[in-house]
């Protein structure tokens, strides 16, 4: 009998895009609207059938869960007294777009201008906002910030609890203007979140992008693929050497690699196929093909705390899900008019404000949440609650990552960093004391029993930063690690070309070289938009 090992599976195509997340997705689809070419997207985890998913409230269910979640945790945090964060993102079609909070916030137009002004031609916001429009599908139609018949469904909340109107009502009562448009002329004030919910259900790039595109004959989307390495002829990128359900499989890539696993897989897998520091790569036994310090470095996410408050009335989600009776009356009215409290995202009203005299473009976000709980997995708390996650936008600590081991199937070591540099603990103070100030003040006051955490108790400015970093989290929103630029620690040029190599590129959130200010999800899509552009035009 022969132990030879079994042959790889060949699949053929011309554009291979490894992961099939917000990025991802889009790059599938874009690229595969041209019928000449034949484009192969492989994704780590399974399909998006799972009802959870597309109910917008399943984030709840799914952020937690291994078999639709990489349930990445991160390295001991000197500054957060050793604790290890837990890091969840999506590994299944629509990657975290499909198990996100749902909000739809592009940041700040200066982020934009700052990512040019450090060198990356055609990445100001000028040159973004088009791509922006372009992704949109905005409710409230087109106009010189919204695009409208786009893919990506941006709608407004269907359901307005009182809490998220006194809120409001509260930051402008402290001198916080109401704002209509996160995303429009300017970012600084407070109102409500729009989401990416499109008819009561959620908008992921599975399904906005991909479900539509999978009716191509010249798209093939393989689920269940662990990449080991991408392939080489001399410095040429070629394909991926990969298993598929535990079977050997090689997709050949006669035009481009195309990396789009996110921030955390997408280095990992440059550095297992031998393109990053070398140093590192060599001490795990791989070798080096490109020398490129920068993989892995320029980590940067959005790590904060938040305060609770006991509610004056059962309105929150706390008190829905505690109860059977209002949980099936809440699950009957979804199903039959797609709206009512399961159709929210994560956070429903926020603000972007001020903290520091310094600032001149707002260093803080509040997430109001009608819910209260802990962090991901931790669950709600057993009364009627509500909360407000404060977080810096433009965080200044930076971490990095390395690999366990030379085994794809480890998870790489994650050093966040978070914390470490004192101007965010700084912010992060000033807003849990903004925040307490809005929540003494009516109309939001009206609805506070008292503050559960961290607790009138916890009062200097020492204490609330301690209790901050003993017991705050990250929004996952982590970006930075294959950094777009021109210096020494840069990965990809302002092209999303992987430096010293050719026929690959990386184009997915790992390539920011600043955090933007806010949630990242739709920053990703743009970039999918603009890479497939990019992608198209320099094989014309």
């Amino acid at each position: 009998m022969s132990n030879s090992p079994t042959p790889p599976e060949i699949v053929d195509a011309d554009y291979l895009v490894i992961g099939a997340g917000s990025a991802g997705c889009v790059l599938a689809a874009r690229l595969s609207e041209d019928p000449g070419v034949r484009v192969c997207l492989v994704e780590a985890g399974r399909k998006d059938n799972d009802f959870w998913i597309h109910i917008p409230v399943g984030y709840g269910r799914t952020i937690a869960r291994p078999d639709v979640n990489w349930m990445f945790e991160t390295e001991p945090n000197p500054a957060l007294g050793g604790r290890r964060i837990f890091w969840p993102r999506g590994k299944v079609l629509g990657g975290s777009s499909s198990i996100n909070g749902l909000i739809y916030i592009r940041g700040q137009a200066e982020d934009y201008d700052l990512w040019r002004q450090e060198g990356n031609t055609g990445w100001g916001y000028d040159d973004v906002l088009p791509y922006f429009r372009k992704s949109e599908d905005q409710e409230n139609g087109a106009d010189d910030w919204h695009g409208a018949g786009g893919p990506l469904s941006v709608t407004n909340l269907t359901e307005r609890n009182p809490l998220c109107d006194a809120f409001v009502g509260s930051a402008g009562a402290v001198g916080i203007p109401a704002n209509p448009d996160f995303n429009g002329r300017d970012q600084e004030g407070a109102g409500y979140f729009q989401a990416t919910v499109r008819r009561g259900r959620r908008a992921s790039t599975a399904v906005c992008y991909l479900r539509p595109a999978m009716k191509r004959p010249n798209l093939t989307v393989l689920t269940g693929v662990t990449a080991e390495r991408i392939l080489f002829d001399g410095r040429r990128a070629t394909g991926l050497r990969a298993t598929r359900d535990g079977r050997p499989v090689e997709i050949r890539a006669a035009r481009e690699v195309i990396v789009s696993a996110g921030s955390v897989k997408s280095p990992q897998l440059l550095m297992l196929s031998g393109i990053g520091p070398a140093e590192d790569l060599q001490g795990h036994g791989i070798d080096v093909v490109h020398d490129l310090p920068g993989v892995g470095r320029n980590l940067q996410d959005h790590y904060g705390g938040q305060i609770t408050w006991r509610c004056t009335r059962p309105i929150t989600m706390n008190d829905i899900m505690l109860s059977r009776r209002r949980q099936l009356a809440a699950g009957l009215r979804w199903l039959l008019t797609r709206g009512g409290p399961l159709s929210v995202p994560a956070g429903q009203a926020g603000l972007f404000t001020r903290v520091l005299p310094e600032s001149a473009t707002p260093d803080l976000q509040f997430l109001f949440q009608t819910f209260s709980g802990g962090y991901y997995e931790d669950g709600l708390f057993k009364f009627s609650g509500f909360a407000n996650f404060i977080c810096p936008v433009r965080p200044r600590s930076r971490g990095h990552m390395t690999l366990r081991s030379a085994d794809p199937h480890d998870m790489p070591r994650l050093f966040p960093n978070y914390f470490s540099d004192p101007t965010d603990r700084r912010i992060a103070v000033e807003g849990l004391k903004l925040a307490r100030r809005m929540a003494g003040t009516g109309p939001l006051a009206d609805f506070v029993i008292d503050e559960h955490l961290p607790g009138s108790d916890t009062a200097s400015d020492a204490e609330i930063e301690q209790y901050l970093c003993e017991t705050g989290g990250c929004v996952s929103h982590q970006v930075g690690t294959c950094k777009m630029g021109q210096d020494a620690n840069a990965v990809v040029d302002d092209r999303l070309r992987v430096r010293g190599v050719t026929g690959l590129r990386v184009i997915d959130a790992s390539i920011m070289p600043r955090l933007i200010s806010g949630n990242t999800n739709a920053a990703t899509i743009m970039i999918g938009e603009k890479g497939a552009d990019m992608v198209r035009s320099d094989a014309a």
